[in-house]
């Protein structure tokens, strides 16, 4: 007897968004196309905006972004999966990504995001049962002078532990306020994403207060300009400082 294999229905094409939602949308494209002398130019804010909808890049979503700009859904997924900031499934409103790249792990990473898992009860890419949290690794959080680093909605929270980072989940599952250590106030994930889509962030003192270099960040270039002195931290190979760093 020959065994039945069964390929599967193929997939109808995603729905459109709800009227109210299409249309709020469509103004907002028209908005950030107007931004570019290229229409297509425009997919990666468009994806943001998608996203600040719902939250991650659903088929309808895309739909969205190919009707829009004249592109095939093809050329839109392509696009979605290629960069790891588009969410392709339903997650939790804050993002808390923990650096493991070579760093952040010998500083601590590869231990914070153990615990994490263990703290939260999920894996990689996924979410708490509350909806609140989810969790992934990241290769690299761009801050190595503050390792290790965790990231929630793309804010810093520098050198961190086990222990803060655990209290910081806690928190963020409370309800309770968080501060960034550098950077704008937090936002939930969804507002994040129309931040980067383009749109101004409106809340009192957001844009004062998001920053860019810390400290560490800015000492070689203190140095470079002579506002510090220079101090030798390794000395050339072969040569052995001596006692008091001469």
């Amino acid at each position: 007897m020959t065994e039945q294999i069964s390929l599967g229905m193929p997939q109808l094409p995603a729905p459109e968004f709800p009227a109210e939602v299409q249309g709020r949308l469509a103004a907002d494209a028209r908005e950030v196309i107007a931004r570019y002398p290229d229409s297509r130019s425009a997919l990666l804010p468009l994806l943001h905006l998608v996203q600040s909808e719902e939250g991650h890049v659903s088929r309808t979503g895309i739909r969205f972004c190919a009707e829009t700009l004249g592109l095939t859904t093809a050329e839109v997924t392509a696009v979605a999966t290629f960069y790891t900031m588009y969410r392709r499934k339903p997650s939790g409103d804050y993002q808390v990504g923990v650096c493991t790249n070579t760093l952040c792990a010998v500083m601590g990473g590869d231990a914070i995001f153990d615990e994490l898992k263990a703290h939260l009860g999920v894996g990689n890419n996924e979410t708490t049962d509350d909806g609140k949290v989810t969790l992934e690794h990241i290769e690299c959080n761009a801050a190595c002078d503050f390792a290790p680093v965790v990231m929630v909605n793309w804010e810093f929270f520098d050198n961190q532990t086990p222990e803060s980072a655990k209290a910081l989940v806690d928190d963020l599952r409370a309800g309770r306020p968080v501060e960034p250590t550098r950077g704008a106030p937090l936002c939930t994930y969804k507002e994040t994403a129309r931040i980067l889509a383009g749109f101004p962030d409106e809340r009192e003192g957001a844009v004062e207060a998001s920053g860019g270099a810390g400290p560490a960040s800015l000492t070689g270039l203190k140095i470079a300009r002579g506002e510090t002195p220079h101090t030798t931290i390794v000395h050339p190979r072969g040569e052995a400082g001596t006692e008091g760093g001469e």
